[in-house]
C-alpha cells in the first residue's frame, strides 16, 4: 500500500482541502470491520459518486452528439461507465495501491478486483464533489471519458453531420430538414422528414422521432450519392 496520498492528488490533479474526505473515499469497508475506531468507509461515497459520474457522462455525450437519439445515447453511456471502464480509470492512476484494506480483501487480489476499483473511483468522484464542487468533479471524470470517447466504437452514424460536410464542399449550397407528416398514438408516434439541398428534396426517411426521422433522411441522401 502507498500511504504518500499528496502522489495520488499529483496524478488526479487536485489537491484536497479536507484529507478526511480522500481518506474515507480510499478506504474500504473491511479495513473498517478489521481497525476500531474507523467508522467511516466509502460506500455512502460511492452512491454519490455514481450520480455525479451518471450526469456528468449525460451531459457530456448530449452535448457531444447532438443529433443522437435517446436509446443510442444510453447504450452509449452504459459502455463508457460500466465496470470494466472505470476500473480502467482507477487502473490509469494506480489507485488500487492507495486503497485501505482489510487482510481478507489485501491476501485475495481486492487491490486489483475491478468491482473495488470501481468503487473507489466512484468514492473518489464523490470526494472530490464534495470538497471542490460539482465543476472540479466533472473537470476530474471528463479527463477519462474525452480519452475513452476517442478510442471507443461507436455503432451510431451521424449522417446528418455526414451530409452537412459533403454539401460544404460546394460554396453557396443550403441544407435544411422539414417533417412533413406525424402519425400514430402518442406513446408509438412515427415521423416523415424530407431534407432539401436549397430547394430540391434530396432525401426522406420516417423515425420514432423528428431527429430519427432526419438521420433516415440524410442516410437516403448519402445513398443516393454514392456515399
Amino acid at each position: 500500500m502507498n500511504n504518500d496520498l499528496s502522489q495520488l492528488e499529483e496524478k488526479i490533479k487536485y489537491k484536497f482541502k479536507n484529507k478526511s474526505l480522500l481518506r474515507q473515499a480510499l478506504t474500504h469497508s473491511s479495513y473498517a470491520n478489521e481497525n476500531r475506531g474507523v467508522s467511516s468507509f466509502n460506500e455512502r461515497l460511492e452512491f454519490l459518486g455514481d450520480a455525479v459520474v451518471s450526469i456528468t457522462s449525460a451531459e457530456f455525450l448530449f452535448r457531444r452528439f447532438p443529433d443522437m437519439p435517446e436509446g443510442e445515447l444510453s447504450k452509449l453511456r452504459s459502455s463508457l461507465v460500466c465496470t470494466a471502464s472505470l476500473s480502467d480509470f482507477a487502473k490509469e492512476i494506480s489507485l488500487g495501491e492507495f486503497l485501505y484494506l482489510g487482510k481478507g480483501e489485501e491476501n485475495t487480489g481486492g487491490r486489483e478486483r475491478l468491482s473495488i476499483l470501481e468503487n473507489a473511483f466512484e468514492a473518489l468522484t464523490a470526494a472530490i464533489y464534495l470538497d471542490g464542487g460539482l465543476e472540479c468533479a466533472r473537470e476530474f471524470v471528463l479527463r477519462f471519458l474525452s480519452k475513452s470517447l476517442s478510442t471507443h466504437h461507436i455503432s451510431f452514424k451521424d449522417y446528418k453531420t455526414l451530409l452537412q460536410e459533403v454539401v460544404q464542399q460546394n460554396q453557396g449550397e443550403t441544407l435544411n430538414y422539414v417533417i412533413t407528416g406525424e402519425s400514430g398514438p402518442d406513446h408509438d408516434k412515427r415521423f416523415e422528414a424530407e431534407v432539401h439541398l436549397n430547394s430540391n428534396v434530396i432525401g426522406r426517411g420516417t423515425g420514432k422521432s423528428k431527429k430519427q426521422a432526419e438521420q433516415e433522411a440524410a442516410k437516403e441522401a448519402l445513398q443516393l450519392m454514392g456515399i
